[in-house]
């Protein structure tokens, strides 16, 4: 955490993007969000704001894949980004996990903000549209945690969440192939943070 913050520290004045990147149940939500909450000027956007609608995936047969990096209006993230990067206020969605959608015009980073902590598992990917995003970051944080230990991880989330071992195991299967996709297509980030192990509930 230091480290970060002394980049972060470093990275002079006007409108500065982070991103917070990594696998499912790498903590990457825990960390972006003490490092919005902790730092003055700051605030954190992340990229599930662009998860497709249930009925969208559901009309394209994606809704058993949700979460890869198909079922994201990834070029309007990237857009997204790019406002954030020009400065100024920006308007965006937010994810509702109890509904389980998109709240369009949920989130807003007023025009002073200093800091904007993006995170996301695909901040980095190596493919088109996402690889756009490459050139907007000011600094880059990548979390590298271990398969074993994601496994363990989003096991526990979801056995937590009442899931039956029948809906656990489809879950780890699409989690840990984005997973898989994550730390092989990413592209190098600036930092590489290698947390250890943390439960389930600070996973999010």
């Amino acid at each position: 955490m230091e480290e970060i913050l002394d980049r972060i520290a470093g990275l002079g004045p006007g409108r500065r993007v982070l991103a917070v990147l990594g696998a499912p149940g790498s903590g990457k939500s825990t960390l972006a969000a003490q490092l919005a909450a902790g730092l003055d000027d700051a605030v954190l956007v992340p990229m599930d704001g662009f998860h497709l609608d249930n009925r969208l995936l559901e009309a394209d047969g994606r809704r058993g894949c949700k979460g890869a990096p198909e079922t994201f209006d990834a070029a309007g993230f990237v857009a997204l980004v790019q406002r954030l990067k020009a400065g100024g206020e920006v308007i965006h969605p937010i994810f509702d996990r109890a509904l389980d959608l998109a709240v369009a015009g949920a989130g807003r980073v007023e025009a002073e903000t200093r800091l904007v902590v993006v995170e996301g598992n695909y901040l980095l990917l190596d493919r088109d549209p996402w690889r756009e995003l490459a050139g907007l970051w000011d600094l880059t944080v990548m979390l590298d945690v271990p398969m074993e230990e994601l496994r363990r991880r989003l096991t526990a989330r979801w056995q937590g969440l009442g899931r039956s071992p029948a809906e656990v195991m489809a879950h780890l299967e699409n989690d840990l192939g984005n997973a898989e996709l994550v730390l092989r297509e990413s592209l190098p980030a600036d930092l590489v943070v290698r947390p250890g192990p943390i439960s389930s509930a600070e996973t999010p």
